[in-house]
């Protein structure tokens, strides 16, 4: 599985347009799950990068933590406002862990304060999620045409010109 640092020198381009569109909204992505009767379910997510890796975390007992316990696999997708895509869409997918170290939590806890103004310090984190990802793809309307950009790891970026 792939961390956010080897994903993102692995697949520029489309780390690039995950992290600016991931900026311009907040944060705020869409989180697709599989929940326990097998149906999807998208809930809003605000990921973030720390240490080198892409994490999902948030308010404890939801359902879709309980989700990623029973069935880690996930997909990201940044929030879409523009129909034409001009400033590019992107999704990323794979697996979560979800890791117990309480030194990190504390870091994170830290982190998140210093970078956001959002206390956490002093609280135990239910679930934090570190993504592992097995396959990225974004899309960017360019000089009029669209490119589908794709990446699986072991194999760089695809570009996929469409008139």
């Amino acid at each position: 599985m792939t961390r956010w640092t080897d994903f993102s020198a692995d697949a520029p381009r489309i780390a690039e347009i995950f992290t600016r569109r991931h900026a311009a909204t907040g944060n705020l992505c869409m989180l697709a799950t599989l929940r326990l009767d097998g149906f999807p379910r998208i809930s809003p997510m605000e990921p973030r990068f720390f240490e080198g890796d892409l994490w999902i975390g948030g308010m404890p007992g939801t359902a879709k933590f309980e989700d990623l316990v029973a069935d880690p696999r996930f997909s990201l997708h940044t929030a879409t406002v523009d129909t034409r895509v001009t400033e590019g869409d992107a999704k990323v997918w794979g697996t979560v862990q979800d890791v117990k170290d309480e030194a990190l939590h504390r870091r994170f806890a830290e982190w998140l304060l210093a970078t956001t103004g959002f206390d956490l310090t002093g609280r135990t984190f239910e679930h934090l999620f570190r993504a592992h990802l097995t396959g990225a793809a974004a899309a960017r309307v360019e000089d009029g045409h669209l490119d589908i950009t794709t990446w699986r790891p072991g194999s760089g970026e695809q570009v996929i010109r469409k008139d």
